[in-house]
Formats: structure tokens, C-alpha cells, sequence
């Protein structure tokens, strides 16, 4: 892996802008401003590392370059200081098994921006020692965040519930709605934004496979013209320079018809509370996955996540608590009626183990 020195002052020119940002709302003075920015100490040199007593990995989500850096850290770096990766995604074992000292390795999955979002996801693997863990959450607290404790898995608790839901979501477009239509519901639902702006946000790209002749899906077809989210200008939606404004996009309309023709697809209007519960019971049903293999510890953990990390509106209380108020049994029977809709995936749908059984006995996620 190289080190940039122009990438390590960019950097710190964006904490910089973040805290004078803050200065400006009148939130801190320009005193505070110098005096945090006066105890970074900017290098790239690894051995100036050594007497840290915790150190916070945040480079690409690409498990080899993770595991350079790992490899690096556990050459040079003290014993008994805590190794931490900020990985959204990948496993945290494995790179732990790169180092000598896997039970200082830990997770630490803050969301984007770091300075603003609440939520802290400490990643617990197999090796992590309690004290490591112990000091992690304390951490939390320290610098005011909401942590919560997951288990090892591709996407720890939210992001994974995301996948299933983003898949759905390009379900629905397939089958008749639109980018804005399924946004706009979310919205109204009380999200603060939908599933395409989000993706649009986060980066359209991630994740994905960086072949551009390997068309999939509609996302792959986007990414292949460098259709890569608010950052490119042009994502699901289309962007104005200097604004975050989503405009429909007839790139995208197109391309979604497109699709549709080549699957034989003819569009139908589809319903607002279709779209919710599809979308919702799709985050629940991974929810209940999550907390029958003891990812999470409680569902509380899980709406902790979304209340925190992705804006689920506070007022319904999490997606698991939601799916207690609509009922497990409401929520079951929607499910296996989404599994006659032969344009969408019969297995998907099926009720997790976990959900059946709580429906059964009349039971929630919360007792």
C-alpha cells in the first residue's frame, strides 16, 4: 500500500472545514477550532504509531488492503493496544488472523458523516478479549455515541438488513414503480430519505464487482457509465453541481425499461402500502435472521441500529418494534402473500424461523 501525502492532507483539510463549519453555526469558537486542530499530529510514517494506545483503521473497503495494514500495525505497534477496523462489511476474524494478537482486534463500524451520525457498531469476533470490548463501548460514551454490540457477519446488523431491502427495492422498479415513488413513500413513512437517495448518497458503487462489461442488474448498469451517486453527479437520479437536489433521471427511466423488456416485464401501478410493507418487511425479516444466529442480542439492539444509524422514524420505534405493533402474525401472512407474485422470489419471502415461530405462539420480538 502507498502513502499520499496530498490524500493525508485532504484529509485533514476536511476536519478542518468540519470544525469551522461548526464555528460557523456558533457552536464553537475559532479558539476551540485551533486548539483541535493542534492535537492532530499528521504523518505517514507507521512508527509513529508505536506508543498508541488505540488505533483506528478507516481505509477502502478491500480486505487486502485492510489486512497490509494489519500486518503493518501488529509489526510495529505496542502489545496490549487495541486494534480497531472501521469496515462496514467485512470480516473482522479474518483480518484479525493476519496479527499476532487477534484478541486486540476489534470493530469499531462508525457511520458516515463520523462527526454527525450517533451510531458506533462494535464488532465482537470469536478472538476479541472482553476488557478490548469493555473499552470500546466505554469509548462510545466518551465521545457521545450510541453503541451497540454486533456479531461477525458480511454487514454486521445494518448494513446486512439493507441488502435484502435494496434488492427488493429494484424489485419494485422492475415491476412498475419509479426511483421517486419509492423514495417519497419512505418519506412520508417518516425515513428522511428512501432507499434510491440513500444508495445515491452512500455511493452507488460499493460493492460493486468493478467490471464494467458484467451487466446484472440495473445497478451494474449504472455503475458501468459511472453512474456512482451524488459524488459523479449522477446516480438514480440526476445531480445539479453544488446541489444535492434529486432529479429524475430519463437516463435511468430508460434503462429500467430497458430491463423490463429483456425479462418479459409489463408495468403495473403499484400501491404506496405495498412498497412500505415490502420494504419494511424485508429489513424485519433479515432482523429476525440476525437475532436467531445471536448477531444481535435483542431486538432492541437492532432498533437501536435503525433509529440511530438509518433516520427509521423514532415514533414507530425500530423496525422489529414496528413489526410487534403491526403483529408478527400480520406481518407472516403478508409475507407468504408476497411470495405468490410470481415477479418476485417465493424464497426471499419465506418467513424466517424465528418470525414464524414468535407469530405461532402469538409472541414479539420484545416479549
Amino acid at each position: 500500500m502507498r502513502l499520499n501525502q496530498e490524500a493525508l492532507d485532504r484529509g485533514t483539510g476536511v476536519m478542518r472545514k468540519n470544525y469551522e463549519a461548526t464555528a460557523a453555526k456558533g457552536k464553537m469558537t475559532a479558539e476551540r477550532v485551533a486548539g483541535a486542530m493542534g492535537l492532530l499530529s499528521p504523518t505517514l510514517d507507521f512508527t509513529d504509531l508505536a506508543d498508541c494506545d488505540l488505533i483506528i483503521e478507516a481505509v477502502f473497503e478491500q480486505m487486502e488492503v485492510k489486512k497490509d495494514i494489519f500486518t503493518r500495525l501488529d509489526q510495529t505497534v505496542k502489545q496490549g493496544a487495541i486494534l480497531a477496523s472501521n469496515t462496514s462489511y467485512l470480516n473482522i476474524e479474518e483480518i484479525a488472523a493476519t496479527t499476532s494478537r487477534p484478541q486486540d482486534v476489534v470493530g469499531m463500524h462508525f457511520f458516515s458523516p463520523a462527526n454527525v451520525m450517533k451510531l458506533l457498531e462494535v464488532v465482537r469476533g470469536a478472538k476479541t478479549a472482553p476488557d478490548v470490548l469493555v473499552t470500546a463501548m466505554q469509548l462510545a460514551k466518551k465521545i457521545r455515541k450510541v453503541a451497540v454490540v454486533a456479531g461477525v457477519c458480511h454487514g454486521f446488523i445494518g448494513n446486512r438488513m439493507l441488502m435484502p431491502r435494496q434488492v427488493e427495492a429494484t424489485k419494485l422498479l422492475l415491476e412498475g414503480a419509479t426511483p421517486e415513488q419509492v423514495d417519497r413513500v419512505h418519506v412520508e413513512f417518516g425515513m428522511p430519505m428512501g432507499p434510491f437517495q440513500m444508495a445515491d448518497l452512500a455511493g452507488v458503487n460499493i460493492g460493486w464487482h468493478r467490471d464494467p462489461s458484467r451487466i446484472e442488474n440495473i445497478r451494474d448498469a449504472l455503475c458501468a457509465i459511472d453512474r456512482w451517486g451524488q459524488k459523479k453527479g449522477a446516480g438514480w437520479y440526476d445531480y445539479q453541481p453544488g446541489r444535492r437536489d434529486a432529479i429524475p433521471s430519463k437516463v435511468v427511466e430508460e434503462m429500467v425499461e430497458k430491463h423490463r423488456a429483456e425479462l418479459g416485464i409489463t408495468p403495473r401501478r403499484i400501491p404506496d402500502d405495498e412498497i412500505v410493507h415490502r420494504l419494511v418487511y424485508a429489513l424485519v425479516n433479515e432482523g429476525a435472521k440476525i437475532l436467531d444466529e445471536g448477531i444481535a442480542s435483542k431486538a432492541s439492539d437492532i432498533d437501536m441500529v435503525y433509529i440511530t444509524g438509518y433516520g427509521f422514524p423514532i415514533h414507530r420505534g425500530g423496525p422489529m418494534l414496528y413489526a410487534d405493533q403491526v403483529g408478527l402474525f400480520n406481518v407472516a401472512h403478508a409475507m407468504k402473500r408476497f411470495q405468490q407474485n410470481p415477479r418476485d422470489d417465493a424464497k426471499f419471502w419465506e418467513p424466517a424461523p424465528l418470525l414464524l415461530k414468535l407469530a405461532q405462539e402469538g409472541k414479539g420480538f420484545n416479549g
